[in-house]
């Protein structure tokens, strides 16, 4: 048998983006159209369906020419900006829209979460549902009853487990469809950023249980905006820019690509609101991020001991009483290595009117961290109740060797994280 699970080779997907209205100058030019337009309407339809060389301004290429392969029992993860092409990779290779060109060859059952709700039937009960899944996968009733209270425990939906899935929250759904998903025994997951629908705590198990499933020789393809999962879970990662594979190799790798080369990412300015690696009861969202540095210049340059300011600014959804907030900085594995917090200084913020634009400004007046790069990840947090809104996609930031820490012998990237000014006193002692 062939170690290989999944085989993509020369693969595109194109789609038609629109078809330009044609504006009339007179009325007998809009009577001859009106009478032609079924003919032309057929003509579209026909188009639509077929394309030619001439036809690129209005065609966009997904995918163009993607080619890897992954081996039974490896994790790879797969990264890029929204728009790259991530989803239409794994709908094609879950066999919802067929590919434009090239092929892919999959060596097993194939079990796929993509959107909240993927392939439940509104109108049944979440017990119908999994009975139903189980049957897509292949599995026999005995199979599935062998499953069923360990997918039901999982998901957390024992009280509503027969109550139709229409009436489910979109925190439910996604519980239950990666409880079915992931306990149903396919050889091949495949997991779509649905996880940030979840609260912290079920995607945990969820990252839990995507390791166990891997442990145990089946293969995981994972898309994720949230780089310290995707660090924790995957073996290998992929990144995807404009529907092409820009880089393969290490995860480490892959992340450090996708987020230095990223420009977005890489602006010292932010839009965060189109961010999906977020988390939170989106009681209220943070829309943008500014780093600047001592004079109020904005950069994501920094020297080991430079000043850093972060400024925020978001809305409320929901009246809020009392506001904290706190803007960590991580590796970009995950690491915490700072976490500034208004609730642990006492400090409120508040109180807050539906609607309401909120502002703040952070200062840290010296950047301890050995060069490397680095995430600034900002939140926002009802005082004492769960985070309105976390930013797990971040922003990058780089320290530079600089000053007095000019000499690479002296400092370089690895030999820590957290550089400290030391007192060092020579003692007298006896020479014999």
């Amino acid at each position: 048998m062939s170690d290989i699970a999944i085989q993509v080779e020369n693969l595109s997907k194109q789609y038609r983006i629109g078809t330009k209205e044609i504006q009339h100058d007179t009325l007998m030019s809009a009577a001859v159209a009106w009478v032609k337009s079924p003919l032309e309407n057929f003509r579209q339809l026909r188009r639509l369906s077929s394309f030619k060389n001439g036809d690129e301004a209005d065609v966009l290429w997904a995918l163009r020419d993607v080619s890897f392969t992954v081996k039974h029992g490896e994790v790879l993860g797969i990264i890029g900006r929204n728009g790259a092409g991530k989803s239409t990779l794994l709908k094609i290779l879950s066999r919802i829209t067929p590919p434009s060109s090239g092929r892919i060859m999959l060596n097993g059952r194939v079990a796929s979460l993509l959107e909240v709700g993927t392939g439940f039937h509104p109108e049944l009960t979440g017990r119908e549902n999994i009975y139903l899944n189980g049957t897509i996968l292949g599995m026999t009733r005995t199979e599935v009853e062998h499953k069923f209270d360990e997918i039901m425990n999982f998901s957390g939906v024992e009280r509503f487990i027969d109550t139709p899935v229409k009436r489910y929250s979109s925190g439910m759904k996604v519980r239950l469809a990666f409880a079915v998903a992931a306990h149903l025994e396919p050889e091949i997951l495949l997991v779509d950023e649905v996880l940030a629908v979840g609260d912290a705590e079920f995607q945990k198990k969820c990252l839990g249980k995507m390791s166990e499933v891997a442990q145990t020789g089946r293969t995981v393809i994972f898309v994720s905006h949230n780089m310290a999962a995707v660090n924790q879970l995957c073996e290998r990662g992929i990144v995807l820019v404009d529907g092409e594979l820009r880089f393969e190799g290490s995860t480490e790798q892959a992340i450090e690509k996708y987020l230095r080369d990223d420009s977005a990412i890489q602006s010292a300015t932010i839009d965060t609101s189109q961010l999906t690696g977020r988390s939170g009861t989106g009681d209220g969202r943070i829309l943008e991020v500014r780093l600047s540095d001592e004079s109020g210049n904005p950069s994501t340059q920094f020297g080991i001991g430079d000043a850093l300011t972060v400024e925020l600014r978001g809305v409320v959804y929901e009246p809020i009483h009392r506001l904290s907030m706190g803007v960590e900085i991580t590796t970009l594995e995950g690491l915490g290595l700072l976490n500034l917090r208004t609730d642990s200084q006492g400090i409120d913020f508040g109180p807050y009117r539906a609607n309401d634009e909120i502002r703040f400004q952070i200062k840290v007046p010296s950047l301890p961290f050995y060069p490397n790069t680095y995430l600034v990840r900002p939140w926002i947090a009802e005082r004492g109740g769960k985070r309105i809104d976390y930013v797990q996609e971040g922003i990058t930031l780089t320290l530079e060797a600089k000053g007095n820490y000019l000499s690479e012998r002296m400092i370089q990237a690895g030999r820590g994280l957290v550089i400290l000014d030391a007192h060092w006193l020579e003692k007298p002692h006896s020479v014999s």
